[in-house]
């Protein structure tokens, strides 16, 4: 069963020859060109053969002209529409199209995109999302539906130049801001975003971004894959979430072990994922990315036992 047909069978419900695996750490590429970067995820895909890849995206959001930070209503009165192939986006969508001649026919890939929320907040506003939240929601909400229709504009010409899905960040963490706040000025955004896309890609992936989530938040978001920290202290597990959702479910890699394990350990932690995903709907994955230091064959121990598993009697 070759690359792309082990994916399709996943999506449509059926039981491959072993799940699909693919690992990602950011290359740290975000002063690079987008060639050199599409060279760096290239490689990184070749040398450990996963089933698909997931394209990083380290070039931020583009900051309104003279904004440094964002601190009140006049400056997120300055977010307006753009498109994207005129701002430094441009550099990932020419990685992208470099990514797309190299393995169209051979093997699918998804773009990452952080929700924006967390666009906003990368870089932009900062320490000042807090007292934004606090002091004017309505500009603040204003501002984020400019910004999703932006990152629609984005994940549309990642389509156009091969994207099979798009990966999508949703900040959904108690750690990281309140339940309260998540349902006001994140989800809804990233809900609008993910059904503005869903037709577009079918490896489309809700990443669950945190450690105490609100998962029970998220599981109406209209997207056919999700991902998150499941073997992480507080999880929830792969079974868990089985339970109450018909997804294709990405996990069972626990992204904090893998720089600081030994190949034996790292073995037997890819069986346990294994078994608690199952043989249908379910892709071998971290819960979120690996330290960029990892030892190479540490990865290389992580494909190679998935791969084993085809072998194995059914």
């Amino acid at each position: 069963m070759n690359k792309i047909d082990r994916i399709d069978v996943v999506l449509a419900g059926h039981a491959p020859d072993r799940p699909p695996v693919s690992l990602w750490y950011h290359f740290g590429l975000q002063h690079a060109s987008g060639i050199g970067f599409a060279r760096a995820s290239l490689d990184f895909f070749e040398h450990y053969d996963f089933d698909f890849l997931k394209v990083m995206n380290d070039y931020f959001y583009p900051a309104p002209e003279g904004v440094d930070t964002v601190r009140g209503p006049e400056d997120l009165r300055r977010f307006h529409p753009f498109d994207p192939s005129n701002t430094a986006w441009r550099e990932q969508l020419r990685a992208l199209e470099t990514i797309q001649a190299v393995l169209d026919g051979r093997a699918y890939f998804v773009d990452t995109v952080f929700d924006p929320w967390q666009s906003l907040r990368r870089g932009l506003a900062g320490e000042q999302m807090e007292s934004l939240m606090r002091d004017y929601p309505e500009a603040l909400t204003s501002a984020l539906e400019v910004v999703t229709a932006n990152l629609i504009a984005y994940c549309r010409e990642s389509f156009r130049r091969g994207a099979a899905g798009i990966f999508l960040s949703i900040a959904a963490g108690a750690e990281i801001l309140s339940r309260e706040d998540f349902l006001a000025f994140v989800k809804p955004h990233a809900a609008r975003l993910l059904e503005a896309i869903a037709g577009e890609g079918a490896m489309n992936i809700a990443h669950i971004h945190g450690d105490d989530l609100f998962f029970d938040e998220v599981l109406d978001l209209p997207v056919p894959i999700l991902n998150w920290w499941d073997r992480g202290p507080q999880g929830p597990d792969l079974a868990a979430v089985r339970a109450r959702t018909s997804a294709c479910l990405m996990g069972g890699i626990d992204q904090t072990l893998v720089a600081r394990r030994s190949r034996q350990f790292l073995r037997k932690h890819v069986g346990e994922g294994l078994a608690a995903g199952g043989d249908r709907r379910f892709m071998l994955a971290n819960g979120c990315t690996i330290a960029s230091w990892v030892y190479p064959d540490a990865l290389k121990a992580i494909v190679e036992t998935v791969k084993a598993a085809a072998d194995r009697p059914r």
